[in-house]
């Protein structure tokens, strides 16, 4: 991979200095935020790409007027280059993030860190060792409307919470070869609104999960399911409802709402076009077709605020520590379904953030 100089590991742009980064992986992930750091980010600078695909690696380099390679060494060993962008496949992101802070490099990663708890505890421990800054992709924190509901909630405005529900449904499911390497639904698609859940109305002390697979068969030869719904408690007395889907038919679909003593705040799922095309007795408008097509403002935005924590040497907005509570919430809903009984959760608060221990239920018990 052809390097620059030292000078260049910084440059400057109009609200100050940009943040030079590697992205590693390209599949679909790593081309939106391909396109999101090369043209999107005003606090960074994509400065290379790596992809065990050359061809590929070499298509979106041209495209992005970089540099490419297809060995993730030589991106780790240039003192140039201070920040990595993961969007590998989930298998490689532990191993991706260790090896990444041993080098010195802060990290940004998609979710989730690890299949494994131990995998991602391991990732965690390097990080803090290395002393470097690691945020996770879990991009509705940065969707302008979440986050101006978010700010309102913390600010008193919903009062109490009473009710949270949200919905995430994907159009049409993915490649078989993608789900069976996904680590399975809950941990592919409900870790999002888990996410979500404690960062709107708090902690969580009990999850009930039920899902089947209705669309395909092939869920459930790989012990899987494609539609699920998810009855949450809060610790602070509020019910949650989660609905998920992968193949709802119709688009893609990602709306919220929670109600509370003094408000209510509802996220719609926004038009995929600004009209609407009405003729007697109907009304038509087109809707998102995929996560990609809803939010792309998100995506670039989550990567901007890793930029901007990078360059002023403060904290990430979403923590490892927030994608380790993620990640266990989403094993007890995986447990619940599997034993077809809820969890009890505890809720342990660390100075380095909060985590969740459970029992694991038995059938039957």
């Amino acid at each position: 991979m052809a390097t620059v100089s030292a000078a260049r590991s910084v440059t400057a742009s109009a609200g100050g200095r940009r943040v030079r980064m590697g992205l590693i992986g390209l599949g679909r992930m790593g081309q939106i935020h391909a396109t999101a750091l090369s043209s999107r980010c005003p606090s960074a600078e994509l400065a290379c790409v790596v992809d065990a695909d050359g061809k590929r690696a070499a298509d979106v380099a041209a495209r992005c007027a970089v540099p490419w390679s297809s060995s993730v060494d030589g991106l780790l060993e240039d003192p140039t280059v201070p920040a990595v962008v993961l969007a590998t496949p989930t298998a490689t992101h532990a191993d991706l993030v260790v090896r990444a802070a041993r080098a010195g490099k802060h990290v940004f990663c998609e979710k989730p860190l690890s299949l494994q708890r131990s995998a991602t505890l391991s990732a965690l421990e390097a990080v803090e060792t290395a002393g470097v800054k690691l945020q996770v992709g879990f991009h509705r924190r940065f969707d302008p409307d979440w986050a101006a509901v978010h700010d309102r909630i913390v600010a008193g405005e919903l009062g109490r919470p009473y009710l949270f529900r949200t919905s995430l449904r994907d159009m049409r499911a993915p490649r078989v070869e993608y789900l069976a390497g996904s680590g399975g639904f809950f941990l592919d698609v409900t870790i999002h609104d888990l996410d979500v859940a404690r960062w709107l109305v708090g902690e969580i002390v009990q999850i009930s999960a039920h899902g089947v697979g209705l669309s395909d068969p092939g869920f459930a030869e790989i012990g899987d399911v494609d539609t699920a719904v998810v009855v949450l408690h809060f610790e602070n007395g509020a019910l949650g409802v989660i609905d998920n889907s992968r193949s709802a038919g119709y688009g893609y679909e990602c709306s919220t709402e929670i109600m509370g003593s003094s408000a209510t705040a509802r996220i719609d799922n926004p038009r995929a076009r600004n009209y609407e095309w009405r003729t007697p007795g109907w009304a038509a408008h087109e809707l998102p077709r995929d996560f990609e097509q809803r939010y792309p403002t998100a995506y670039a935005l989550e990567l901007e605020a890793f930029a901007t924590c990078v360059r002023d040497d403060s904290a990430p907005r979403v923590t490892g520590r927030d994608a380790l509570a993620a990640f266990e919430l989403a094993s007890a809903a995986d447990a619940s379904w599997r034993a077809g009984l809820p969890v009890a959760l505890r809720a342990l608060r660390e100075p380095a953030g909060v985590r969740y221990e459970y029992d694991e239920p038995a059938p039957g018990g």
